[in-house]
């Protein structure tokens, strides 16, 4: 099942099928990384996931070099396998991994449970078509690897995502309206 809801000027267009070609169009979804409108941390997330998910994105991490550091409290370790990490004590503080697919793009990926992989990313530093088309290749990877929704939600309204990786489409699309401002 396709998860495309449409994507105004970039509809039928493939991620990787001409260089240059933008999963989507900054003037067409601005409002979505509008912190006034969305919170200036929304989520990202693969629901339905699985600890092997979990290191699947560890090893895409590993493998496509991103600068990334790993933190247990404010204590930076080597990255750890993720059945390790998602074993802690329940009471244990939630640790986090920092990565930076450019060097001013962060995503910060929190291990709070094996069944959904999340992550934070600032809407500030994902302003003008350029920063768009880095975060949309971010999310294509991720869900590429891992053969699965990669969705964003507003801060603080889980569960109603603008946009994501499609599967079936193979490229990040809108799942809502553009909100006209």
């Amino acid at each position: 099942m396709s998860l495309v809801k449409g994507n105004g000027g970039a509809s039928g267009r493939r991620a990787g099928q001409h260089v240059g070609v933008a999963d989507l169009l900054w003037d067409d979804v601005k409002c979505f990384f509008d912190p006034d409108l969305m919170g200036s941390l929304p989520d990202v997330r693969v629901p339905d996931a699985s600890v092997e998910d979990w290191q699947a994105v560890l090893d895409l991490v590993a493998e496509k070099d991103w600068k990334c550091q790993y933190y247990e409290g404010e204590t930076v370790l080597p990255v750890p396998r993720a059945e390790a990490v998602l074993s802690r004590p329940a009471d244990a503080e939630c640790p986090d991994l920092r990565v930076w697919p450019t060097p001013d793009v962060l995503a910060i990926f929190r291990f709070h449970a094996d069944d959904e992989v999340d992550c934070d990313v600032d809407l500030r530093e994902l302003q003008g078509q350029e920063r768009l088309d880095v975060f949309c290749g971010f999310l294509r990877e991720i869900g590429r690897r891992l053969g699965k929704p990669v969705l964003m939600d507003p801060e603080g309204d889980y569960g109603h995502p603008v946009l994501g990786f499609d599967v079936e489409a193979d490229r990040v699309v809108l799942l809502a309206d553009p909100q006209v401002r």
